[in-house]
C-alpha cells in the first residue's frame, strides 16, 4: 500500500468504489454516476494504487470484486451512511438530497407503489433518483449489505435486525380471457381448470398454493413465469386461469376479465421493510413518510376503505 493520507479520501471515491462493486461493469457505474467511463477508469486506478490491490477482474462479461474490494465495500457503505447522517445533522432539508434511493420491488409493488412515489419524492427533491431492483424472494441480505435502501413485500425477511411495517392488504382475484372463457362457477370447475402462475423461486410457491395443499388440494399449472408481468400474454388466447392479487387489475392485467375465487383464499398484506440502522435516518424517514402518503391516497380513491378494486 502507498504512503497515501487517508485525510485525502473523500466520499465520492467511496460511492465510484460502492457502485462498481454492485454494479459488475464500468460501463453501467459510469451511466448510474453520469459521468463518463474514462473517469471511473481514472478513479479506479487510483483506488488500486492506494489500497495496492486490483479491486475488480473479469468474469465472464463482467467483472466482480476482489476479496479486499468487496471488504471495502462494505466499510464504504457503512463510511457513506455515516457521511449523509452527519450532512444531515444540522437539520433535515428533501432539497439537499441527491443521488440514488434504491427500492426492490416486484412487478406489482413497483407498479402500484412507485410511479406516484417518484413524483413526490422529485418534487421536493429534484436531484433525488430511484433506483428500482427486484426483490424475488427478498431475503435479509438484501438490505443488510447496503445495496438497497427499502424492500416493498409481501413476504418480510424473518430477522432481528430488520423492521417492517403493514402498508395495506390485497386480496386474490381469478384472472382470464373472456373472449375464449367464462369465470369458474365453483370450486370444482376452479380446480379442474389449467393454471398459469408466478414462481419467484422453484422451491417457493404463492401463499395460495400453500393454504390449498393443508386441504389437500392443489392447482394444474400449465406454466410458471418468474413475475406478474409474463402472465397477461400466456391467458390471452388461451382457456387459463390465473389467481393474483386484485390490483394487477389495474397495471399488468390490465385489460383481463378478473372474478372472485370460488374458494377460501387468504388475504395477502404488503409491507415496507428496511435495515435497522436507517430506521432513524432523516432521510429514510421521510421517503417512507412520502410511501405512507402514496399508500393513503391510493386506499382513499374511488374504492373508499377497501384495498382492492370492486369488480363485477
Amino acid at each position: 500500500m502507498s504512503n497515501f493520507d487517508h485525510l485525502d479520501l473523500d466520499g465520492h471515491a467511496l460511492r465510484l468504489l460502492l457502485t462498481v462493486a454492485e454494479e459488475g461493469s464500468v460501463t453501467r457505474a459510469a451511466a448510474r454516476l453520469d459521468c463518463t467511463q474514462s473517469a471511473v477508469s481514472h478513479a479506479l486506478d487510483k483506488l488500486r494504487e492506494i489500497t495496492g490491490d486490483p479491486l475488480f477482474v473479469r468474469s465472464g462479461r463482467g467483472i466482480v470484486a476482489t476479496a479486499q474490494a468487496a471488504v471495502l465495500a462494505r466499510r464504504a457503505r457503512l463510511l457513506l451512511d455515516d457521511l449523509r447522517a452527519f450532512s444531515q445533522a444540522a437539520g433535515f432539508e428533501p432539497s439537499r438530497l441527491s443521488g440514488p434511493f434504491t427500492v426492490a420491488a416486484n412487478d406489482l409493488q413497483r407498479d402500484l407503489l412507485l410511479p406516484p412515489l417518484l413524483r413526490r419524492l422529485r418534487a421536493q427533491a429534484p436531484e433525488l433518483t430511484l433506483r428500482v431492483i427486484p426483490s424475488g424472494a427478498p431475503r435479509a441480505l438484501l438490505l443488510r449489505d447496503g445495496g438497497c435502501d427499502l424492500l416493498i413485500t409481501p413476504r418480510p425477511p424473518d430477522a432481528s435486525d430488520i423492521v417492517h411495517r403493514r402498508l395495506f392488504e390485497d386480496r386474490y382475484r381469478v384472472f382470464f380471457d373472456a373472449g375464449h372463457r367464462a369465470a369458474p362457477a365453483d370450486r370444482a370447475a376452479w380446480l379442474s381448470a389449467e393454471h398459469v402462475t408466478v414462481r419467484y423461486e422453484d422451491s417457493r410457491s404463492l401463499d395460495i398454493d400453500d393454504v390449498l395443499a393443508d386441504r389437500g388440494l392443489a392447482r394444474r399449472f400449465v406454466a410458471t413465469v418468474p413475475g406478474m408481468a409474463g402472465v397477461a400474454a400466456l391467458l390471452q388466447g388461451g382457456p387459463w386461469l390465473a389467481t393474483l392479487p386484485s390490483r394487477v387489475a389495474g397495471g399488468v392485467l390490465r385489460g383481463l376479465a378478473n372474478a372472485p375465487v370460488p374458494v377460501p383464499t387468504p388475504r395477502m398484506p404488503m409491507y415496507a421493510v428496511w435495515h435497522r440502522r436507517m430506521h432513524e435516518d432523516p432521510a429514510h424517514r421521510w421517503v417512507r413518510g412520502e410511501l405512507d402518503s402514496v399508500v393513503a391516497a391510493l386506499l382513499a380513491g374511488p374504492e373508499g376503505e377497501v384495498p382492492w378494486p370492486v369488480v363485477s
